[in-house]
């Protein structure tokens, strides 16, 4: 695997960016020093969906 690709993965995994809640290609794209269409060439290689985040809320009803 190409170190630049290694990279994004690796950064798309472990870290959010400073101010938001998850990374877009633009933010990727600048960070890493690419273009947007490489980040998401490399985003949809690797089934990466950085937006789509697997979160759950447990309810405060106590009905439930």
């Amino acid at each position: 695997m190409d170190t630049r690709v290694e990279a994004v993965v690796a950064r798309t995994l472990e870290f959010v960016p400073t101010g938001a809640t998850h990374w877009s290609t633009c933010t990727m794209a600048r960070e890493m020093g690419m273009s947007q269409t490489a980040v998401s060439r490399i985003w949809r290689a690797f089934g990466l969906r950085p937006h789509r985040q697997e979160t759950f809320k447990l309810s405060t009803d106590p009905f439930l």
